[in-house]
């Protein structure tokens, strides 16, 4: 097997598990699961409508690229939402089945292993799991910077060593982030790019949240938007989206990587011997998706009405509790043991939330995820406000 399958951690999610391991949740209270980022909101008409309409086309082989309707889709989603200029939709934007997988198989893609020292792949801390897991597969050293209050939740890429800066391939950033929600300036995205003109690595941008915002008139900049703007072109830069928080949509495995198009053509490369062609039918629905934005601005008026109920309900409690800059999780300093929380409101309150250090690795001297723990806002707007009242009454 291969050796470096050792080197990957057990997920977030079974450590929760086996955290709750013997605890019996109060059955007085119904259950409220804030742990995972999965929607819950309804999965809208018209998407589902067009999956369930386009069956026949199981009947068929679909292609790596996808079908130029839903290239196109995506190529005008990204000229309305990033006020950018159309991509070659036939090297410059590809289908995934999710980022996710996506975002793994990048890794695989771009690393360089024949090079005479390991490979460098940057990542923010606390992280998405799959950066680190895609690094180790793909034989590189991954490097973590602390995202913490005092540095506002950003990668410094400016304290990070000229030695590994000189190794690095890739880095990784998330924005808006998770679990913070912190969404990138145009400052730092100009700080990165310039790095990666100096030392030659490629960025891959997880933009998997940027559709959930509270301001309509104020969207989070992105990857390529942001070079735009800086008189850039998307040399060594690829973004990765996704339906399944915009659109309700995680069972359909949806997404997009547009950019670069020289890397985004060899990824296509990859993923043809990979053999992870879309659906015909998810497909079909995903047109649809990105052809449609009332739906999603319906999505968003959802989570900030949420957003606006329980953040001042648990800053009674947790007074560092604060509104995210988009995303859809409360990253809250409990200014104590996060694990000790989590039990606690799981087996007192029937609230299931995910401890910060779960989220994060020790690096540079501490786990910038300990006293923190992740609350997605995904159940409904009764649920959600519930647990949030509990929490307040319990703890006060």
């Amino acid at each position: 097997m291969n050796p470096n399958l050792n080197l990957l951690q057990p997920y977030p999610f079974q450590r929760l598990r086996d955290l709750f391991q013997g605890l019996a949740p109060n059955p007085a209270f119904s259950p409220v699961n804030l742990s995972i980022g999965e929607p819950k909101h309804a999965t809208p008409s018209i998407i589902s409508d067009a999956l369930a309409s386009n069956l026949g086309g199981l009947a068929s082989y679909p292609t790596t690229i996808g079908v130029p309707a839903l290239r196109e889709a995506i190529n005008q989603w990204l000229q309305r939402r990033y006020n950018i200029p159309a991509l070659n939709v036939d090297k410059a934007i590809l289908p995934v089945n999710g980022s996710r997988e996506a975002l793994f198989a990048f890794a695989q893609a771009v690393i360089d292993t024949s090079v005479a020292q390991q490979p460098v792949v940057i990542s923010p801390n606390p992280f998405y799991q799959i950066y680190e897991g895609a690094a180790f597969l793909a034989g590189a050293q991954p490097y973590f910077i602390n995202t913490t209050p005092d540095n506002d939740f950003v990668m410094d890429l400016t304290q990070v060593p000229v030695d590994i800066l000189k190794r690095t391939q890739l880095v990784f950033v998330c924005s808006p982030g998770n679990p913070s929600g912190k969404v990138m300036d145009i400052q730092a995205w100009k700080t990165l790019f310039e790095l990666s003109d100096q030392y030659g690595f490629v960025i891959a941008s997880d933009e998997c949240y940027s559709e959930i915002y509270f301001d309509e008139n104020n969207p989070p900049v992105g990857a390529l938007q942001a070079a735009h703007q800086l008189g850039r072109d998307f040399s060594r830069v690829v973004m990765f989206s996704s339906l399944s928080k915009r659109s309700n949509v995680p069972g359909m495995r949806s997404g997009f990587v547009a950019g670069d198009a020289d890397i985004v053509e060899k990824f296509a490369l990859y993923r043809t011997y990979h053999g992870c062609a879309m659906s015909p039918a998810v497909q079909a629905a995903s047109v649809v998706a990105w052809n449609d934005e009332a739906h999603v601005i319906h999505n968003r008026a959802l989570y900030s009405e949420k957003f606006s109920a329980v953040t001042p309900l648990l800053q009674q409690v947790w007074p560092h509790t604060q509104l995210p800059d988009a995303a859809f999780y409360l990253w809250i300093n409990t200014q104590k043991d996060d694990t000790v929380v989590a039990r606690q409101l799981y087996q007192e309150l029937n609230i299931t939330v995910l401890p910060g250090s779960f989220l994060a690795r020790e690096a540079h001297g501490l786990n910038p995820g300990k006293g923190f723990i992740r609350m997605a806002l995904v159940a409904s707007t009764e649920e959600t406000i519930a647990a949030a009242q509990r929490i307040k009454d319990y703890l006060k």
